[in-house]
């Protein structure tokens, strides 16, 4: 459901924004009021949300006071994962994960998009991106069952990813040709169908790795992805797009690298289980 998200936005964005003189898009203005718009409803809508919804499901919901007894306690619980080695390999990859999403926002847009079909398109490319992005979170959420299918579906979306880097730093200039065109709205789907996998595929290996501490686990997810999106927009207006593919690309097969080393952990763990 937050992945389909992105195909509405950006449908908004492809019917409100024209290109006007000199490639730049005309109609921010209305764009920027008609999200303003929705999310002044969306926060008006939350406070009638139904405060029991969490009880009815049979989930309690605990206080501040109750859960944690301090500031303290919670940031040490927070934490508390980085001493486990299965949480340092996985890193690279949770730092990856908001790597991608912000290159492809904020790289992929202003480098590749805009340049071929201008800014009014961004819009239609990003939607193409949020449409494959939200039918993979759906297809790989329902195809993981365990391990091993987690392993598969992982390295499936590497190899989606590692084809875009590979194919942009071989040329990132497109025209506005129509076999070009197919071949950006190729790039940005197999790079939805990447995102879509590590979205739904490192939430579940975390639930798999830490069962009984799984909300400082996520929190460790939000924490690295959050500022790596961060470090993309703060370091992108410094370095060369070549520079950021070079980046994204040693991040990718550092992440590789850790993943296959728990994917063998775990099994090798489970085997043996398995012949007590």
């Amino acid at each position: 459901m937050l992945a389909s998200t992105q195909v509405i936005g950006n449908l908004l964005s492809l019917a409100l924004l024209k290109t006007g003189t000199e490639g730049k898009g005309s109609g921010t203005t209305l764009l920027f009021i008609v999200f303003l718009g929705i999310m002044t409803l969306g926060t008006i809508l939350a406070f009638f949300l139904d405060k029991q919804s969490g009880t009815k499901a049979g989930l309690t919901v605990q206080t501040s006071s109750g859960s944690h007894s301090s500031v303290g306690g919670l940031l040490k619980a927070t934490f508390v994962p980085l001493l486990d080695k299965r949480m340092l390999l996985l890193i690279p990859l949770l730092v990856y994960s908001g790597l991608e999403q912000a290159f492809v926002w904020a790289e992929f847009t202003k480098y590749v998009v805009s340049p071929a079909i201008g800014v009014s398109g961004v819009g239609g490319a990003m939607a193409v991106f949020g449409v494959a992005d939200a039918i993979f979170s759906l297809l790989a959420g329902r195809l993981t069952t365990g391990l091993l299918s987690i392993t598969l579906i992982m390295s499936g979306g590497i190899i989606f990813q590692a084809i875009v880097l590979f194919r942009l730093w071989l040329n990132h200039s497109f025209g506005s040709g129509a076999v070009e065109l197919i071949n950006l709205l190729g790039m940005a789907a197999f790079w939805g169908l990447g995102d879509g996998v590590f979205n739904t595929q490192i939430n579940a290996l975390l639930g798999l790795l830490f069962p009984h501490d799984t909300e400082a686990a996520f929190s460790q997810l939000k924490i690295w992805q959050s500022g790596a999106i961060a470090v993309v927009f703060f370091v992108s207006p410094h370095i060369t797009f070549v520079a950021m593919l070079a980046t994204m690309a040693a991040t990718l097969f550092i992440a590789l690298v850790g993943f296959l080393i728990i994917s063998l952990y775990l099994e090798k763990t489970v085997r043996q289980k398995s012949q007590l």
